[in-house]
């Protein structure tokens, strides 16, 4: 089993080669590939100076997942996060998934988040039932959002309010 903690700065390049073994499957993340280790880098140092929710599983030292919930920087939307998470394909169905949200929504919690909101395609049902069995409700449905290898895919709005 992977053990889950807060990323780090000494994570930043599992944490990008994770993001980029996900996003090379064109299917679950927005993103094909991911970019550069110097943006890796950012976005981490970043999370950790903010103490933002941000979280990686481990296994065998190798980053395996990870979840962050980013607050959103408009004034009046401070009290909202938006999730984004992913684990390589050989470990899925481990819990690893469920590990990582449950740990990053506490941590978003801790730090005064109250409304936590999601993306997901409509085609990634093993997704969505996690969210669902989390306490995340479907807000809408973005139609025909992507078009990508000759197909469109829907994207489903969730979101969780935690007052």
């Amino acid at each position: 089993m992977a053990s889950v903690v807060p990323i780090s700065l000494e994570h930043a390049p599992g944490f990008r080669n994770a993001l980029d073994a996900v996003a090379r499957e064109r299917i679950y993340l927005g993103q094909t590939e991911a970019r550069s280790l110097e943006w890796a880098n950012e976005v981490v140092a970043n999370n950790v100076k903010n103490n933002h929710a941000h979280f990686v599983a481990l296994h065998d030292n190798d980053v395996v997942g990870w979840c962050d919930i980013i607050p959103r920087t408009l004034p009046g939307f401070g009290h909202t996060g938006a999730l984004g998470m992913g684990v390589v394909k050989s470990l899925r169905g481990c819990g690893i998934g469920k590990a990582l949200l449950l740990a990053t929504i506490q941590r978003a919690i801790e730090t005064g988040l109250t409304r936590i909101e999601l993306e997901v395609y409509v085609s990634n049902t093993t997704a969505i039932e996690l969210y669902q069995r989390n306490g995340f409700i479907e807000e809408g449905v973005k139609r025909k959002v992507r078009f990508l290898d000759g197909k469109y895919d829907d994207v489903l709005i969730m979101a969780m309010v935690t007052v």
